[in-house]
Parts: C-alpha cells; sequence; structure tokens
C-alpha cells in the first residue's frame, strides 16, 4: 500500500489557521466534512466552523506521529470523517 504523505504540522496548522473553511479536512481527503465544515460557519455566523477547526486542529498536533500516519497516510480517510472520531 502507497503511502500519501500528508504531513502532521501542515495538516494541525490548517485547522487552527483555515479549519472554519474545512481546508485542513480538503488536505486529509475528506471531502464531506470539509463541506459540512463550511456549511456549519455559514448557518452559525463564523462560529461552531471556527471552533471545530480550531478543536481539530490541535487534536492533529497533539496526535502521536503513529496515530496520525495510521489514520491519514497509511488509508484514505472516509469522505466524512471528523478528527475526533475513531477510524473504521
Amino acid at each position: 500500500m502507497a503511502t500519501r504523505n500528508k504531513d502532521k504540522t501542515a495538516a494541525g496548522i490548517l485547522g487552527i489557521v483555515l479549519g472554519w473553511l474545512g481546508i485542513h479536512q480538503f488536505y486529509l481527503g475528506s471531502m464531506g466534512t470539509g463541506i459540512i465544515l463550511i456549511v456549519l460557519t455559514i448557518v452559525t455566523c463564523g462560529f461552531l466552523g471556527s471552533v471545530l477547526g480550531l478543536i481539530e486542529g490541535i487534536l492533529i498536533l497533539t496526535m502521536s506521529d503513529e496515530d496520525f500516519n495510521h489514520r491519514y497516510n497509511e488509508r484514505e480517510p472516509d469522505n466524512v470523517e471528523f478528527v475526533f472520531m475513531k477510524p473504521k
């Protein structure tokens, strides 16, 4: 199986800075979750999408390298898979 070479630091910083747009989710390959974050941002006037993006960015940065690689480099994430969800 080929690795995807996603960078944990880049994903975490994208989550913290642009999480309200779901950019970190698009980067990690979870397109449905990225769209959900955009919709939540619009519906809640920026609040919920921003909070979720910030939390996910922090969770990514504090995640062990082994866990990050297992979740995002050794497998393709589901279309809707938040960082705080347990992968299948």
